[in-house]
Parts: C-alpha cells; sequence; structure tokens
C-alpha cells in the first residue's frame, strides 16, 4: 500500500504546484483568442497548462519534477526546455522512459537539416548537443529566438560541451579566440576530456592573433586533452605557417608563441622557459626569416609577378642577368620593404666566361607544378629549400666553374624565403641554382632536409590519426610532414588524399622507413591517393610494403598513369635505388589491400610478388585494374588461391572480365571465400547463355560464400531468374546477401523471382539490395514484386527514375 499513497501523493503535488500558475497562464492565453479574427480555438487542456506552469518554474520545482510518477513525468518532457530536458535524462531512464523522439523532432524544427542516409544515429541527444555547441560557437544560431534554447540559468556552451565528440573549425578560424577566452574556461576544460576529433574545413589566411589562440587551443585539446584524430579538409591555397603550427602540434611538439600566455598546466617549468622561435623557424632553419601575415601575401604576389617577369625578359634579351641587387629593387618598387640590405654574394669567374641567364622560379607552393617544364633545362631541383646557396655543375671538371666563396653572404632576408635565381647556359657548361632541397633525395636522414632536430621542444601528447585531404603540399609543407613522421611512434592511421605530393614522395617513403625502425611504431593503417605519381603505382605498393612490413591496412589509388620521362629526381634516371629493387618483398603483416589502378595494363608479376608477401592478407580490393590478357588475370587468380589461404573478402570493380569468364568460375569455386564483389565488371557480355548456367553450377556448390554483388553487370530479367536456381531445394549454397542494383532488372522479372524463391521455401536467406533498377515502369507489379520478396529475405530499394537516367545516358555519348 506504500507505493500507491506516495504515487498519489506526488500526483496532488504536481496539481498543487500548478494551481497557482494556472490562472495566469489561463488568461494570458485566452486574451489573443478573444481577438483572434479566425474565431476561438479550443483551450489547452488542463493537464497541459499545468505542464507548462511546471516547465517554467523548474528552477524552483525541478526536484520535485524528478520524483514525480513515471506516466506524469512522461507528459511534462516535451515541455522542458533543452538543458533540462539533458539534466532529467537520468531520470527518465530509471523510470523506463525514453527522450529520443523528442531530441529527434527537435532536431528537425531547429536544426532543420537531415542527416545523411549513411549515418546511424544512435543518441540524438548526443548529435543535437554537439551541432548546438557549433552553432552556438559560431554564431550561426539565435538562443533567444526560441523558449526551448534560452534558459538564463545555464551557459549554451558549457552545458552542451560535455556532449561534443568532434569539433570543426573553418574559414579564418572562427570560434578559436571565444574558446581560449578567460569566460571559457570551464568549456575548454570539458572539451579537453570529451572533444575526439578536431577537423579543419576550408581555412583561409588567418591573422597573428588567431593563429596564437589556435595554438593555446590545440595544446589544450591535444596535448592536454583526448585529441586523437586531426584532418583537414579542402585547403586549396594552404597557409604554411597555419599548417606547420597545425602539424607540429598535432605531433606532441609545444613551444609557446612569443608574447603568448604561458601554459597554467605544463608547471612551472613551462612559465619560466622564454620562446625562442616559431615552430616553422624550429622546423625549417634558423636562416629562414620570419614573416607576418603582410609579408606573405606581399611574397606570394611577388612572386607571380616575378614569374612572368622572368619570362617575358627570356624572351627579349637572353643574355640578360637578373641579379638580387635588381630583385631587392624590384620588391622595394612594388611595395614590399626587405628586412635587410641585399648584398650579392661574391663570385669567382674564370677569364672570359659570360654569364649564363637567369629566371626566378615560383614559390615553394608551385615548385612541384613547374619542376616538369624546367627539368628540360636544368639539371637539379630548383625548389625553394631551407638550404645554404649552392653551385651544381653539370660535369666534374668543366671549364668555366663558378663557385662561391664562403658562406657567410648568406642573408636572411625575404628574397631567400620567396625567390630562387637559376642560371644556366645553353651550350651545357653548368648551372647554378638558388635554395635547392636535398640534393640527391637518397633519403637517409631527415637532417639532409636541412631540418634540425626536433629536441629543443617541449614534447606532449600527440594524436593518433593524421587525415589530409585535398590539401596540396608544397616542398615546404612536405618537408616539414617528412621530418615529423619519421619520429612519430603513436600515429596508428595516416591518410594522405590528393596533396600533388610528386617528387615528395620519395622522401615520404624515407620518413615511413625511419618510423618503421623506431621502437613502439604503432602505424598500421596508410591511405594514399593521388591525381599523379613518379612511380607506377604496384612499383609504388612495393616500397611502401617494404618501408612498413607491420602495416595491416593499406589503400592506394594514383587516378593517371606515371610518367618515366619526367625523372623523380632532376639530373638522374630514375628514383632512389634504395626504394625501387629487384628483391624479394619480405613477409609482412598486411590484411587488407586496396588498390585503384590508373589506366593501362598492369604487370601481374608485381602485383603477384605483393601478394605472395602478404599471407595474412583477408581482403582484398582492385578498382579499374587491367592487365595484358586473361592469362595475367589468371595468374593473380593462382596466386590467391595458393598464397593468401586466409582471403574472405574479394572485390572487383570496373574492370572488363567479359574474356574472363573461365577465371570468374575458378573464383566462384574457391571454397575459403565468403564474400566476392563484381561491380560494373561486364560479367555477362559475352555468352550469356552459356556462362550463366556454368556459373549457377559453380555457386550452388560453394557452401561457403555468403554474400555475392554483381551491382552494374547488365543481368536483365533472364539472368535474374537463371541465378533464382542457386536457392533451389537441391543447391547447398549459403548464399546470405545478394547485390543487383543496376542490373537492367524490370517489375515482371522481379515479381517470378519472389514467386519462385516462395516455391522453393527457402526461407529468409537474408539482404537483397535493388537500388538503380527499372523498376519504375509498373509500379503496381514493382511494389507486389517487393512485398513477397520481403516474406523471404530483408529488400533494399529506391525510388529511381530510369527514364531520366537513360537521358543522361545518352547525353554522354
Amino acid at each position: 500500500m506504500a507505493a500507491p499513497e506516495a504515487w498519489r501523493a506526488r500526483s496532488c503535488w504536481f496539481c498543487e504546484v500548478a494551481a497557482a500558475t494556472t490562472m495566469e497562464a489561463t488568461s494570458r492565453e485566452a486574451a489573443p483568442a478573444k481577438s483572434s479574427a479566425s474565431g476561438p480555438s479550443a483551450p489547452p487542456a488542463l493537464f497541459e497548462l499545468c505542464g507548462r506552469a511546471v516547465s517554467a518554474h523548474m528552477g524552483v520545482l525541478e526536484s520535485g519534477v524528478w520524483a514525480l510518477p513515471g506516466p506524469i513525468l512522461q507528459s511534462i518532457l516535451p515541455l522542458l526546455n533543452i538543458y533540462y530536458l539533458e539534466r532529467i535524462e537520468e531520470t527518465a531512464l530509471k523510470k523506463g522512459l525514453s527522450t529520443q523522439a523528442i531530441w529527434r523532432r527537435l532536431w528537425d524544427e531547429l536544426m532543420k537539416t537531415r542527416p545523411s542516409s549513411l549515418e546511424s544515429v544512435t543518441c540524438w541527444r548526443a548529435k543535437f548537443m554537439e551541432a548546438f555547441f557549433s552553432h552556438v560557437l559560431r554564431g550561426t544560431i539565435d538562443v533567444s529566438s526560441d523558449r526551448r534554447l534560452c534558459d538564463q540559468r545555464f551557459s549554451p556552451l558549457l552545458h552542451s560541451s560535455r556532449h561534443v565528440r568532434q569539433l570543426t573549425i573553418c574559414n579564418m578560424l572562427q570560434g578559436a579566440t571565444e574558446l581560449v577566452a578567460e569566460p571559457n574556461r570551464r568549456v575548454l576544460e570539458t572539451l579537453a576530456s570529451s572533444l575526439h576529433t578536431l577537423k579543419f574545413r576550408h581555412l583561409l589566411f588567418s591573422d597573428v592573433a588567431a593563429q596564437q589562440s589556435l595554438r593555446q587551443l590545440l595544446h589544450q585539446l591535444i596535448h592536454h586533452g583526448a585529441v586523437s584524430q586531426v584532418s583537414l579538409y579542402s585547403w586549396p591555397v594552404p597557409e604554411s605557417a597555419l599548417f606547420i603550427l597545425i602539424l607540429t602540434m598535432s605531433a606532441g611538439f609545444w613551444q609557446p608563441g612569443p608574447g603568448g600566455p604561458p601554459c597554467r598546466l605544463c608547471g612551472e617549468a613551462s612559465r619560466g622557459r622564454a620562446p625562442s622561435r616559431e615552430e616553422g623557424s624550429l622546423l625549417l632553419g634558423s636562416r629562414r626569416p620570419r614573416r607576418d601575415a603582410a609579408e606573405r601575401c606581399a611574397a606570394a604576389l611577388m612572386a607571380t609577378r616575378r614569374k612572368s617577369e622572368a619570362k617575358q625578359m627570356l624572351r627579349a634579351a637572353p643574355a640578360t642577368r637578373v641579379t638580387r641587387r635588381s630583385t631587392q629593387e624590384s620588391l622595394t618598387a612594388g611595395g614590399t620593404e626587405p628586412k635587410k640590405e641585399l648584398h650579392p654574394p661574391a663570385t669567382s669567374e674564370a677569364p672570359g666566361t659570360k654569364r649564363p641567364p637567369t629566371a626566378p622560379a615560383a614559390t615553394s607552393s608551385a615548385s612541384a607544378s613547374s619542376s616538369t617544364s624546367s627539368s628540360k633545362r636544368a639539371p637539379a631541383s630548383s625548389a625553394p629549400q631551407p638550404k645554404p646557396l649552392k653551385r651544381f655543375k653539370r660535369a666534374a671538371g668543366k671549364k668555366g666553374a663558378r663557385t662561391r666563396q664562403g658562406s657567410g653572404a648568406e642573408s636572411e632576408d625575404l628574397y631567400d624565403f620567396v625567390f630562387i635565381v637559376a642560371g644556366e647556359k645553353e651550350d651545357g657548361e653548368e648551372m647554378e641554382i638558388g635554395e635547392v632541397a636535398c640534393g640527391a633525395l637518397d633519403g637517409s636522414d631527415p637532417s639532409c632536409l636541412g631540418l634540425p632536430a626536433l629536441e629543443a621542444s617541449q614534447r606532449f601528447r600527440s594524436i593518433s590519426t593524421l587525415e589530409l585531404f585535398t590539401v596540396p603540399l608544397s616542398t615546404e609543407a612536405a618537408l616539414t610532414l617528412c621530418h615529423l613522421l619519421s619520429s612519430w611512434v603513436s600515429l596508428e592511421s595516416l591518410t594522405l588524399s590528393y596533396n600533388g605530393l610528386g617528387s615528395n614522395i620519395f622522401r615520404l617513403l624515407d620518413s615511413l622507413r625511419a618510423l618503421s625502425g623506431q621502437a613502439g611504431c604503432r602505424l598500421r593503417a596508410l591511405h594514399l591517393s593521388d591525381l599523379f605519381s613518379p612511380l607506377p603505382i604496384l612499383e609504388l605498393t612495393r616500397a611502401i610494403v617494404r618501408a612498413l612490413p607491420l602495416l595491416r591496412v593499406l589503400s592506394i589509388r594514383v587516378d593517371h598513369p606515371s610518367q618515366r620521362e619526367n625523372p623523380a629526381v632532376p639530373g638522374n634516371a630514375g628514383p632512389p635505388s634504395h626504394i625501387i629493387g629487384d628483391e624479394e618483398i619480405p613477409e609482412n603483416c598486411l590484411e587488407q589491400l586496396e588498390m585503384g589502378f590508373p589506366r593501362g595494363a598492369q604487370p601481374a608479376p608485381l602485383l603477384c610478388s605483393v601478394l605472395k608477401a602478404s599471407g595474412s592478407l583477408q581482403q582484398l580490393s582492385l578498382d579499374s585494374a587491367t592487365f595484358a590478357s586473361p592469362q595475367d588475370f589468371g595468374l593473380v587468380l593462382q596466386t590467391l588461391k595458393e598464397y593468401n589461404l586466409a582471403l574472405k573478402r574479394l572485390s572487383f570493380h570496373d574492370m572488363n572480365l567479359a574474356d574472363c569468364q573461365g577465371e570468374v568460375l575458378f573464383l566462384l569455386q574457391n571454397l575459403t571465400l565468403q564474400e566476392i564483389t563484381f561491380s560494373f565488371c561486364r560479367l555477362f557480355e559475352k555468352r550469356p547463355a552459356q556462362f550463366l548456367p556454368e556459373m549457377v553450377a559453380a555457386m550452388k556448390g560453394n557452401s561457403t560464400l555468403k554474400g555475392l554483388r554483381l551491382p552494374g553487370n547488365r543481368l536483365g530479367n533472364a539472368g535474374l531468374l537463371a541465378l533464382a536456381d542457386v536457392f533451389s531445394e537441391d543447391s547447398s549454397s549459403s548464399l546470405c546477401q545478394l547485390d543487383i542494383s543496376s542490373n537492367c532488372i524490370k517489375p515482371d522479372g522481379l515479381l517470378e523471382f519472389a514467386k519462385r524463391l516462395e516455391r522453393w521455401g527457402r526461407g529468409a536467406f537474408g539482404h537483397l539490395r535493388l537500388f538503380q533498377n527499372w523498376l519504375d515502369q509498373d509500379a503496381v507489379t514493382a511494389r507486389e514484386a517487393i512485398r513477397r520478396l520481403r516474406a523471404t529475405c530483408h529488400v533494399v530499394s529506391d525510388s529511381w527514375d530510369s527514364s531520366q537516367a537513360f537521358a543522361d545516358y545518352v547525353s554522354t555519348m
């Protein structure tokens, strides 16, 4: 009897508390109703009025509301603002109540965006609060515009910060300054323990104050926090100082910025340490001058200007010498004041030697694109690097060679940072270059890149996942990344996607090899994709596997074939010998290999050598691979059968297998594979009447195959009905997942397929995917077919307009 009495007492308390405010709420809502032109509306129920009154006075009644019985509390929950709704979550769960539907409705009404179809939302409360935090931080939502978001007793940022697992910083680092401000100290402390992923999108040039705020933010979130992943997206023109700052902080290196406040979490040692240099000068050498945002903009503009001027000068007066003094005068005339007076270094020449014409190259961000054209003229790199000025000869003993007299003439001016003065003789006698990178790229030691040791900085906690998507890497940025990678032992996953590495891929391989030799190296996943590569993709794969024998996941894609006529190292015949070799690949730990090939036939023996060394391989995916003959493809499949006994998943995409039907049957008879994908492989383009029965017979005898994916193979109604025989009574197949998307299947064929499954009575066999088929030609028949299929399996389909798709296809023919 005690429980019912308590329940009755709580109910009476609820009514008593609400009674005092019910009259006021009723009068407030009745007044507008009388003056409404549309006529009187139905008055709110008494219970709803009481709930609104309680919601408006939660600051006083909160503890009493928590103790209300479940049925009453369930009616009050939708009336609470987001702060009390979040606070009452634990109590509601104890009473068997769920707030997920309420949070979903709040998302639809306030955020007004639809989550991605690929996203599976497990907790709408966390998703809403995380998005709410980002909107408040950027100022894109007005909390005073809705009573559910506004409450003077709560701080929106602080209350929602503990739900933030992923934070995105965009454009000009909006939000970084606000987070490090003193009023938001508790917000930042909460983020340090809750935030796991930090993303940067569409960054623009930022000022010194914003970078200083970002420095403090990264120090708190990474070095003293729980951030384990940093991702950069779509940064077409990366700012070197900002990019290096993000990289060095992510790698765990920390040095307070000039004039920045000391970190209270680092202890007295950090407080007493005077900052000496920025991360940029720390990594790239002391000879490189420090520049502010104005100087960087001026440098970029002048680089473009000088490049066009140089081309005109070469055409007009080939014998003209562009000196450093003339460069200084041009800079001064253009409005950029050098820090020091520029003095040309002393040179010695043989009598009668003619000075060659020179042409300034672009900055490091453009050096990769200009190296192709300049390599035909000069057998030396013209990319700006943190090295003293050097002189390279084409051949030892050439007459008229000039040499620098000492290194004391090196200056720390804007010229040294931006421009390269390169001279060449058309008769091929000699070559003078400005700042150059590591000469031969034999690559062994990061010090050869002109980068000093990093031990001068304090070392803190570092991230484990680094992702760079569409962030072009200049030579300067690539050198910094490679130098950091060589000792980044905590890094577990690295993604470099469309970064324009070019010949810097060799430096990357050297750094990865050095990292692999470090004790405690944890790098297990590498994702690499780019438009071009100086190495063919299979040779690049062999080099990566040799450099990282403990790698578990490797995904590599090159969109266009490599061009051997453009040597990776100017003046050399090819890549360094220690990277490309004919020796066998040692046994590795690779479990997942994904390769996207450019056009052109691939040498099957090279791929087989990688597969033979990957005895632990469980998943292989080949995209757009082309082989010289079906025999080469058969050689690859035979290698898989003999050396990759642990292989479970095999995928082929965008490959012409119309002439490889015998090899396809060989695969379907493999009793170790559990999932096979033939995506847009033109399987049934030739001899479909003979090949389909052979394929079905092979599948009926395979009891280990669980999934078969055949999207985009023009299966048609006839092929679908033939495939239905796999599920017949005399079949030993255990197939439970079938993907027949984009196969020109019509509603009548799908209905007949469903009837055959019903007749054989196989029961539910799993999932059936039907995307982008011609089911819109007869909607009634299609609905009937899907209804019958859902009694047998889980069907996933879509509403696809086949007529529009056909029009698009014809328009591109």
